[in-house]
This record gives C-alpha cells, structure tokens and sequence, in this order.
C-alpha cells in the first residue's frame, strides 16, 4: 500500500518592506511521504520570500517537469520558476530555457557547497538564474516551527526575513550565491 501525503495548511501573511509587497494569502500543501519537514518549510519560505498573488505551489516531487513554485502569466508561459535543492545539469539547463527567471534554493551544509563548485560555471552561462543557500541551522529552525495549520507571518527588510508562528520564530538570513 502507498503511502499518502500528509496536508499541511498555512496562513501566510507577507510584508516585504524591500519589495513593498504585502500579501495575507491561504495555502494548503501537500507534504509527500519522501519529503523532510524541513523542505516543506522551505518550499513555504521560498514562496515568502518572493510573494506574489499569482506564484503557485506546484506538483513538486510528484511531477518531475515541474519546479516546487512557478508564475505563470495569463499566456502560460513561465515566468518564475523556483526549484528547491541541487539540480543537475540538464534541469538547470531546462528550467533556463523554459522560464523568464529561475531561482535555486540550496540547502545542506555539507552538499550545497560542493554542488555549487561543481556548477558555478554552468549555471552562470545562463544569465536568468539565481542561486540561493539556506544553512541547516536555519532549516532546524524552521522544522520546530512545523503544525498542521500554521498562521505565519514573514517580515524581509534588508534581504533579511523575520519568521513568526505564535511564540516561535527564525530569523532568515539567505545567502545570495549568484544573482
């Protein structure tokens, strides 16, 4: 018997006082069986950290054509694709080619780095995508932070975020690998 995902809902409220973009907006995710609680996070901070009505969670693990959020305009091109993890090579070179924008957001202190050393070049030929590293330490954070229904609130000043559930909260600082 397969096992089924379990359904994470999360009121994300965004003020993004770098941007001026401020969204109250209502998610339900689906959390695959093979996905860690701290990608599920992730997934949700990297939807915050570029709020937009129209940035949409994807299929994720369950299509591998797809990236974890994409924006799509009212033609159905793609115009911002946003993976999380290490790709390889030809997803690199496929979400280049298919999307007006791609961000990256790495994470694992110990597979980030060599990934990016092995890929710098690669992924710098392409001029429309921009790498981004989470630390551990910040994704440890973020799995305590992890309920059923969640009430988030994300405040970015200065490329920083400030993440608050109830009592809890995290402050996100990523590092720009390239942009």
């Amino acid at each position: 018997m397969a096992l089924k995902a379990t359904i994470y809902k999360a009121q994300f409220n965004v003020a993004d006082l770098d941007r001026h973009v401020y969204i109250d907006k209502q998610h339900t995710l689906a959390c695959h069986p093979s996905e860690t609680l701290q990608r599920l996070m992730l997934r949700l901070v990297a939807w915050g950290f570029n709020a937009d009505e129209d940035l949409q969670f994807t299929k994720g693990l369950c299509e591998a054509d797809e990236p974890a959020l994409w924006k799509k305009s009212l033609t159905d091109d793609i115009e911002l694709w946003v993976d999380l993890g290490l790709p390889d090579e030809k997803r690199l070179k496929k979400a280049a080619h298919k999307a007006k924008k791609v961000i990256i957001v790495a994470y694992g202190d110990h597979a980030a780095p060599v990934w990016w050393k092995q890929n710098q070049a690669k992924v710098s030929q392409y001029g429309n995508i921009s790498v981004v590293f989470f630390n551990d330490e910040t994704l440890a954070e973020l799995e305590g932070m992890v309920e059923r229904s969640m009430n988030l609130q994300l405040t970015i000043e200065a490329e920083q975020g400030w993440l608050m559930l109830g009592d809890k909260s995290c402050t996100l600082t990523p590092e720009w690998w390239l942009r």
